[in-house]
């Protein structure tokens, strides 16, 4: 599943981010990663504990979860605060699978990365290159979105960023434990929603509506490990 959700923050949210990012103090990306993606990871980050990133993640979280999209596309059970990171001068990441587990920074808490989001802070106009590739099964799709958008994907697939060859890409990342912990449930149960809502609009709650409804309902909590 690849899900393009435009205007997740507005022009404005994003210019107020970047200028407080712009301003930030960044850490070598490596230090967040084990042993294989610092091999392969060329980038640099806010601090995971940074005041900044704390304070703009819950921005971005309640942003998120007031997303029917989003909402439908992950079915959230817990999120990692969102992270921070920025490409400039040749910077990279290569190809890499996200761990699998994650601890919550501050807590004993741990989640299971089912999803990945990107959510994208500069205008594909201000740098070249630093496309983020994502191989599935239906082949590598290269994502370069403009700022204020997320993409969503399944974080079992293989993905890279390429350099950054001009200006700066500025990107805020974090990974979703998902009720439905299956790629191919969780696509099925987003497509018969997202079908659902527009046959609600066309028809209203009529008993067709209504049924599938319930079927939908039926699935959730047939695959849903909440």
């Amino acid at each position: 599943m690849l899900i393009h959700i435009p205007e997740m923050l507005s022009k404005q949210q994003v210019a107020d981010f970047r200028a407080q990012l712009d301003c930030a103090d960044w850490v070598d990306g490596r230090a967040t990663v084990g042993f294989q993606g610092a091999l392969v990871k060329r980038n640099r980050q806010l601090m995971v504990d940074s005041p900044l990133a704390r304070i703009l993640g819950e921005i971005i979280l309640k942003a998120i979860y007031n997303n029917p999209v989003f909402m439908a596309a992950a079915l959230p059970l817990r999120t990692v605060p969102p992270l921070f990171n920025s490409y400039e001068g040749g910077e990279h990441y290569g190809l890499h699978v996200d761990g699998a587990i994650r601890l919550v920074p501050g807590t004993n808490l741990s989640l299971r990365t089912d999803v990945s989001s990107t959510l994208f802070l500069s205008e594909p106009d201000e740098y070249d290159g630093g496309e983020l590739v994502i191989q599935d099964t239906y082949g590598s799709h290269e994502v370069k979105l403009p700022a204020g958008d997320l993409i969503l994907y399944a974080s079992t697939s293989l993905h890279k960023v390429e350099p950054v060859t001009r200006g700066a890409r500025v990107c805020s990342f974090f990974w979703t434990q998902s009720m439905v912990r299956d790629d191919w449930q969780r696509s099925m149960l987003y497509e018969l929603d997202m079908n659902i809502q527009s046959l609600r609009q066309q028809v209203g709650d009529n008993e067709q509506v209504l049924g599938l409804t319930g079927h939908y309902h039926n699935l959730l909590r047939q695959w849903s490990q909440v």
